[in-house]
């Protein structure tokens, strides 16, 4: 008997939409990603007119805040985006886009220089240089950090800042995109013609609504929450790669999840977001240790207890008689301790 299967639908159940407004350009997701295209597309000259954000919660409530240790550029003294190219498809194990890495390493100093340029105040030497630290992989003090360890929510705080500053962006707060609204096949050309979304009691607009647009950008986040554990935030449940899914579009490399091997162990029990020990701790000196304290990455790769985060996962020390997901607690002595 042949196998049933399994649709996804093309739409969510749910209300009419109750109100409607119009934009030329939408993005879902108010991130690093979603907040650096709206500025963009705002300061180009390409005949964008009205942009609009929407993000399920506030500006704040994604990813980007909790990025900790910092963001990788050659802006060292003897780096260079070579070498920093080199670094990464070695830590990719084989399986990078090296086009994509070229991108990054190429314009990574500069959209540094572009961040600092919002308000984003890095740190800095007593020279008055940008201070720059080392993480797994990185065979060069290449990372540079804000607060310490809070790079990401001192971005978040750059970016929102130049938004608020723009009349030409809206923001709609709190609300959820529902489904893409696509044109006629027959009539036009099937594309993305706006998108329906349920706003949640926030501001003039409330309840389902739809919002039509010129073109639409999807930069909503991963989809972390999907496991019992995380060190994602609680909006990260993949509801932008599932609005697209329902829409026909194809979905790629979804396998590629990270887990990281330094999040904060506290037991089977614990559901949600995990604290994280930002990896930036291993790059000013501290070491990884198993429950005998052995530090157990040494020999196992050249960079040690810097080695590249799937290295450092995989990892098992000998003689721990432990047998655990790979995460991790802090030890009293200011090394990070691994549950093997």
């Amino acid at each position: 008997m042949p196998t049933a299967v399994r649709r996804v639908p093309g739409r969510l159940s749910a209300p009419s939409p109750g109100w409607t407004t119009q934009a030329d350009v939408v993005i879902v997701g108010s991130g690093i990603a979603g907040l650096t295209t709206a500025l963009r597309l705002n300061a180009a000259d390409n005949g964008v007119g009205k942009i609009l954000v929407i993000t399920k919660d506030r500006l704040a409530a994604g990813s980007t805040q909790w990025a900790q240790g910092g963001i990788a550029a050659a802006l060292g003294p003897g780096d260079s985006p070579e070498e920093h190219a080199i670094d990464t498809l070695v830590a990719g194990a084989g399986v990078c886009d090296e086009e994509a890495v070229r991108v990054l390493v190429d314009e990574g100093p500069d959209a540094v220089r572009e961040l600092i340029a919002l308000g984003a105040n890095f740190d800095h030497d007593v020279h008055g240089e940008i201070s720059l630290t080392r993480e797994g992989g990185h065979h060069r003090d290449r990372i540079a950090h804000a607060g310490g360890d809070a790079t990401g929510a001192e971005i978040q705080r750059a970016l929102i800042a130049a938004v608020g500053a723009a009349p030409e962006i809206e923001i709609i707060k709190r609300a959820l995109a529902v489904d893409l609204l696509l044109t006629d096949p027959v009539e036009g050309d099937g594309g993305v013609a706006g998108v329906t979304v349920h706003v949640m009691g926030e501001g003039q607009r409330d309840g389902v609504g739809a919002v039509l647009c010129r073109a639409l950008v999807l930069a909503s986040g991963g989809l972390g929450q999907v496991f019992s554990q995380t060190t994602n935030p609680a909006v990260s449940t993949g509801d932008g790669m599932a609005l697209a899914l329902r829409a026909g579009a194809t979905l790629r490399d979804l396998e590629f999840v990270q887990f990281h091997p330094t999040v904060m162990y506290l037991g089977a029990d614990s559901m949600g977001q995990q604290p994280l020990i930002s990896e930036a701790v291993r790059g000013e000196g501290a070491f990884l240790v198993d429950f005998d304290g052995d530090r157990f990455m040494q020999g196992v790769h050249e960079l040690a207890d810097l080695a590249p985060r799937d290295v450092v996962a995989k990892a098992r020390s000998s003689g721990s008689g432990v047998s655990r997901p790979s995460s991790a607690s802090a030890a009293p002595t200011g090394s990070t301790r691994r549950h093997s």
